[in-house]
């Protein structure tokens, strides 16, 4: 089975700070839907997936309109029932993952989990173990794709030394603000790999829209002009579509609950920006020009 992802992916790391009801998560559900969002990001440690889950009661077939995705491994200290006793660490022991993503169908009402990403690297990862893991709860039809989020090119090569399959993503950060995939290989991998990333703070965690430093007003500058020539909506829809231009075909994930920020995120979706409007934005987050 081919995993199939919406080209944007819905956050709900925010989701207990949103205060939703379920009626609210449903609605905002169904509305990114009608927008072509199909995939629901989530993880163990966001707390979303109990809430995510009661929606999902109010209007089971919704389920098989989407994609769950969700992530294991981090245990902060004290976390409920999979938490740590006295420090924060990671655990991508067969017995802890399994138990996580037991955990998330039950919180979340379902009986698969379309996407499982390791949150993020565990120093004391045993690849064999994750691959004996990975075909368990394959074989028992819990997890469908498997992926990292966080991990660097040598832990996603080890990592998928040791996997039949490929392994479907790296969730990592990237944006105008924080481009260092760009040079650390982290993307030359994707490609290497036929691996779509996925890029989370794709906005810089918002610090678009509250520039304070020269290099962050250089480049909601240089977004704006793009904005201005393209007929863009927002500096938002350039920042996406920067994102989206690169040859690894990524899917951003939007952190946002407001449905005109959803709406706004979907239009750049028909922008395309030359490879001269593109290297305007790197230069100015680079701070130089091409050499």
């Amino acid at each position: 089975m081919v995993l199939k992802l919406s080209p944007l992916v819905l956050g709900f790391w925010r989701l207990r700070k949103w205060g939703f009801t379920a009626q609210e998560i449903l609605a905002l559900t169904e509305r990114a839907v009608e927008l072509g969002i199909t995939s629901m990001d989530h993880a163990m440690v966001y707390r979303s997936e109990a809430a995510f889950g009661e929606a999902l009661a109010l209007r089971p077939p919704m389920r098989d309109q989407i994609q769950i995705i969700s992530k294991c491994g981090i245990r902060p200290q004290g976390f409920g029932e999979l938490g740590a006793e006295s420090v924060n660490h990671y655990d991508f022991s067969k017995a802890h993952t399994i138990q996580s993503v037991e955990a998330s169908l039950r919180d979340l009402g379902t009986d698969r989990i379309d996407l499982l990403l390791l949150h993020r690297p565990d120093f004391l990862m045993d690849i064999g173990e994750v691959a004996e893991t990975f075909a368990e709860l394959k074989e028992a039809g819990k997890v469908l794709h498997f992926g990292v989020s966080n991990f660097t090119v040598h832990q996603l090569e080890s990592l998928q030394s040791a996997l039949p399959d490929p392994l479907a993503t790296n969730q990592i950060e990237f944006s105008p603000l924080q481009m260092s995939p760009l040079g650390d290989g982290t993307l030359d991998a994707a490609q290497r790999m036929g691996m779509r990333p996925m890029f989370w703070s794709a906005l810089a965690g918002g610090r678009l829209f509250r520039p304070k430093t020269k290099r962050e007003v250089a480049v909601v500058s240089a977004l704006q002009g793009v904005a201005d020539e393209v007929g863009a909506m927002s500096i938002a829809a350039v920042a996406y579509a920067w994102s989206m231009a690169l040859p690894s075909r990524p899917h951003p994930i939007l952190g946002t609950c407001k449905i005109d920020r959803v709406e706004d995120a979907v239009s750049s979706l028909t922008l395309h920006l030359s490879r001269e409007q593109w290297y305007r934005v790197w230069e100015a987050s680079n701070g130089a020009p091409v050499p």
